[in-house]
């Protein structure tokens, strides 16, 4: 290859990865801005395609170029939610290293509520759409990855079973909390994270508690709640 056609080259590449990555950031910010609308219109229209659609309108997009964005509609959406609530989360936890393991898993789950009960008129539609058997799948793996960046902050590095029973015995007890969070408020919610911390600090015996099929009993509990405005 000539000492030209390399020129080209570069330059060809160059250009590709800067248009790229404009695109990139127009579709991370659009999908936020179209989640932002879902917050406003979901609890009249519900977690469905029209409100996708029409969340994606509000934002000057046409249909087809939403479902360009979202092609799985209310799936991406769903995700996008759980996520960002995660990142509010952390954003709002202080430096762990000057608190004890007790205080980080209560500081973390109480920060992944609040930013969650943020947006609660939304969550409970959010949280009835997830409910939906074939949709519950797609909850538990968000519930879990809320677990995991939780447990992340809070400094553990397991990598053995304990890493999966501390992720399934935290994604438990974040549902439950949610749901109570929405329904009676934050005072009994804190005292009931309180008492499941206080349960679940012997590890050994926190292990020993886990059954196949807990979390996902749990979860489908704390979904209905959630979706009928149950304590």
């Amino acid at each position: 290859m000539s000492t030209a056609d390399k020129a080209v080259r570069s330059y060809y590449y160059r250009v590709m990865s800067k248009a790229n990555a404009k695109m990139t950031d127009w579709a991370t910010q659009t999908e936020q801005d179209v989640l932002d609308q879902a917050l406003r219109l979901a609890p009249k229209q519900g977690w469905t395609w029209p409100m996708v659609r029409s969340s994606g309108a509000a934002c000057g997009l046409t249909g087809p170029e939403t479902e360009l964005l979202l092609p799985h509609g209310p799936s991406d959406l769903a995700a996008l939610l759980s996520r960002r609530h995660d990142t509010r989360a952390l954003e709002r936890l202080p430096d762990p290293l000057g608190l004890k393991i007790r205080e980080r898993i209560r500081a973390a789950v109480l920060a992944r509520l609040e930013a969650a009960a943020a947006d609660g008129p939304a969550v409970r539609r959010w949280a009835g759409w997830l409910g939906l058997p074939m949709n519950l799948p797609m909850a538990l793996r968000l519930v879990w990855e809320s677990a995991d960046s939780l447990w992340r902050w809070a400094g553990d590095t397991s990598t053995d079973e304990n890493h999966y029973s501390k992720r399934a015995i935290l994604a438990g007890i974040l549902m439950s909390a949610l749901s109570l969070r929405l329904s009676v408020g934050a005072e009994a919610t804190e005292r009931f994270v309180d008492s499941r911390i206080e349960n679940v600090m012997a590890f050994e015996k926190w292990k020993a508690g886990v059954k196949p099929g807990d979390l996902l009993a749990s979860l489908v509990t704390s979904l209905g709640r959630l979706r009928y405005g149950k304590s």
